[in-house]
């Protein structure tokens, strides 16, 4: 694929520690930012980040948490909220404006009924495919999938299968530290509910390059990313996919 194609970031990483905020901005928003820049986006020195809460309720406290990170790292970012209206007119106008539309984590399930009911899946799908690059992390990665796992429905993992499906695959996040997803998307994909899973460990993220999967990446040295398919038996296979640790 060229660097012209429509792009996603879909991840389990993106914050870091800091010593006096709640988090900063680590390599995988810099990465973010990357992938909008080599395609042109990126308008004067800082880029432009807007973030989508709306997994976490449009949490105000989180948001003023962003904008601290994005102030620290040298970004300007600036919010999308649905509740308890949008906090703009024109939302497609809105986030036309930005280099990257990353999505925070909470409830996928709750995310996509609130987007559906304001028209952000056409939306979004819209900007992709122009080149604003999208990004998130957690449910902010599972929304771009055809679904994946999910604690939207309460402590017992369950499916998810109405993602936007931008991406052809099932998406597991948190792979390695949350005990119940690996063997709930290797259900998935055994039972044809997927017919291949991506799935990123804690610090790991995937690069797509239209609906193609580029590359791997991560900001934490050891952590990987999956693919699981069903073989011929019908049982399924893990394959690591190969990572490069962000500076």
């Amino acid at each position: 694929m060229t660097a012209s194609s429509p792009t996603i970031l879909a991840t389990s990483a993106g914050y870091v520690p800091h010593p006096r905020l709640r988090f900063t901005f680590g390599p995988m928003m810099a990465l973010a930012v990357d992938l909008a820049s080599e395609r042109g986006l990126v308008d004067g020195p800082l880029a432009r980040i807007c973030n989508i809460g709306t997994a976490s309720g449009d949490d105000s406290g989180f948001q003023r948490d962003m904008e601290e990170a994005a102030r620290d790292a040298g970004y300007v970012l600036h919010h999308l909220s649905l509740f308890s209206q949008p906090n703009v007119d024109d939302v497609e106008s809105y986030l036309r404006s930005f280099d990257v539309i990353w999505v925070n984590g909470g409830s996928v399930v709750n995310l996509l009924a609130v987007w559906r009911a304001h028209g952000l899946p056409e939306i979004l799908r819209t900007l992709w495919q122009e080149g604003v690059v999208l990004a998130g992390i957690s449910a902010g990665s599972l929304c771009w999938f055809q679904g994946g796992t999910t604690d939207s429905y309460g402590p017992e993992l369950a499916p998810v299968t109405d993602a936007l499906g931008f991406l052809p695959y099932g998406n597991s996040v948190h792979h390695d530290s949350e005990d119940g997803r690996r063997p709930l998307v290797h259900r998935l994909v055994a039972d044809g509910t997927f017919a291949e899973a991506h799935c990123t460990d804690d610090g790991t993220g995937l690069v797509y390059r239209g609906t193609e999967l580029a590359e791997a990446v991560t900001e934490k040295d050891g952590a990987s990313a999956w693919r699981v398919r069903r073989s011929a038996d019908g049982t399924t296979v893990e394959e690591q996919i190969p990572t490069r640790l962000l500076g």
